[in-house]
């Protein structure tokens, strides 16, 4: 592979860093840099004081960081060059690197040749790119959790598993003529089972994990002038809605992001729900029914006993959602709770805290889980691959109770073993699929 270079820190800063890493990095490196000992000399993991050189003129006074093959990021011969964050400087750099042999690194093409040259597994790759991207603490603990093999280790352990079970099927496969059963079928369907809740609790986990990684989408609904704008104006602690007692205010959706308990949640304020014939009014009152579908919880607000109907529609409208009902306006009146949804009340804008819906909200989308020793699916890929290997389990399990013959059970076993390596990256083999992949980190990692 050729030797690669990108610059691998945000402009304007103080400190910028380029890094280098392919066979020919130190040597490349050489060629544009002065200082008081030769990088050849150098040991890994030792800096050096110097100046990057365009023939005679000094560019930048830097500090080069060498690293040896198989003991850096990427397991080739690496160089990081510090220098300062201009986007001159850092562009010059860059420039020279490529004048002498080095070529422009593409998105993600560093941690691409660390997991092609075995520094990391798939799955660890990328979660590399879910640490940059965190934008709260719990989503960067999940990444974290995953980049030092939290899933990977799970896999593994269901994989030894299986390759267990597989050897003593195929020893019956070359014994088959003396009828003998190395692998005891009740014992083989209480693995499988086994097998089956773990794979079923990581496919559960991921509606955790795509909410911590992504934000949790909530939107509030309900009549007009029940307080629903006030509510989110609360909520994100910002004068974000316009509030007024007058009906039909909010004819669009607002929506913004705040933190609870370090997940980000997204709460959309819509247009009060009623009969109206205001046409601007009634294309928000659409908009409303149409964002329920992409929400993941739905605060329903109200200042008032809902009728049987308004229940009914509600429950029609949110089927597979969450529902938390709020009962506002607690400080001029008191509203029973007469739906089958739990509900907070609260004076959205006289109550000091509003802690106790801010729990429930936490608590009915996240539910009790640490990320940081938990093992939290959070990757599409991966959620996709745990459906097959779930599919593929359970035809093992519905073969076992059929008393199938043991070369169909143990093909079934293969393909769950084949399946569940794709998110370490065992059994992909497609250029594309790297591609895709990688393409989705930025330069310089």
């Amino acid at each position: 592979m050729s030797t690669i270079c990108a610059i691998a820190t945000s402009y304007g800063g103080a400190i910028g860093i380029i890094r280098v890493s392919g066979a020919e990095s130190i040597s490349i490196t050489e060629k544009i840099f002065k200082g008081n000992r030769s990088l050849a000399e150098l040991t890994g993991y030792e800096m050096c004081h110097g100046y990057i050189m365009d023939e005679e003129t000094i560019v930048d006074e830097v500090i080069v960081s060498k690293f040896v093959s198989p003991n850096s990021y990427t397991g080739e011969d690496s160089v990081e060059i510090s220098c300062h964050g201009s986007i001159y400087i850092l562009n010059k750099v860059l420039q020279l690197l490529i004048e002498h042999g080095c070529r422009q690194a593409t998105p993600g093409e560093f941690t691409k040749r660390a997991f092609l040259n075995g520094k990391m597994d798939l799955s660890q790759a990328e979660a590399v790119a879910d640490v940059i991207s965190a934008e709260n603490k719990a989503s960067h603990d999940v990444a974290l959790s995953q980049m030092k093999g939290g899933i990977s280790n799970e896999l593994a352990q269901m994989r030894e598993q299986l390759i267990h079970i597989a050897s003593l099927l195929e020893l019956e496969l070359d014994f088959s003529e003396e009828d003998v059963e190395f692998a005891n079928r009740a014992e083989l369907q209480s693995l499988i089972t086994s097998l089956d809740r773990q794979i079923m609790s990581l496919i559960v986990s991921f509606r955790k994990g795509k909410a911590i990684k992504d934000g949790v989408p909530v939107i509030i609904v309900g009549k007009t002038n029940v307080g629903k704008s006030t509510l989110l104006n609360r909520l994100l602690d910002d004068e974000r809605a316009i509030v007024s007692d007058v009906h039909g205010t909010t004819r669009d959706l607002i929506e913004d992001t705040t933190t609870i308990n370090d997940v980000s949640f997204r709460f959309i304020d819509t247009a009060g729900l009623r009969k109206t014939d205001d046409v601007v009014e009634n294309i928000g009152i659409r908009r409303t029914y149409d964002r329920l579908s992409q929400a993941m919880l739905v605060l329903w607000v109200i200042d008032e006993t809902p009728s049987r109907d308004e229940i009914d529609e509600m429950r029609k409208q949110c089927e597979g959602k969450s529902v938390i009902l709020v009962i506002n306006k607690t400080d001029i009146r008191q509203v029973q709770n007469a739906t089958p949804f739990p509900a907070v009340s609260i004076s959205a804008q006289y109550d000091e805290s509003l802690q106790p819906l801010e729990n429930m909200i936490f608590k009915t989308a996240i539910g009790e889980t640490n990320t940081m020793t938990d093992v939290i699916v959070s990757n599409q890929r991966h959620y996709d691959i745990l459906l097959r290997a779930k599919e593929s389990v359970e035809n093992i399990s519905s073969g076992i109770h059929s008393n199938l013959p043991s070369e169909l059970i143990a093909e079934d076993l293969k393909n769950t073993i084949h399946i569940l390596a794709e998110i370490t990256g065992g059994e992909i083999t497609s250029t594309d699929v790297l591609e895709s992949i990688f393409s989705q980190f930025c330069i310089g990692k």
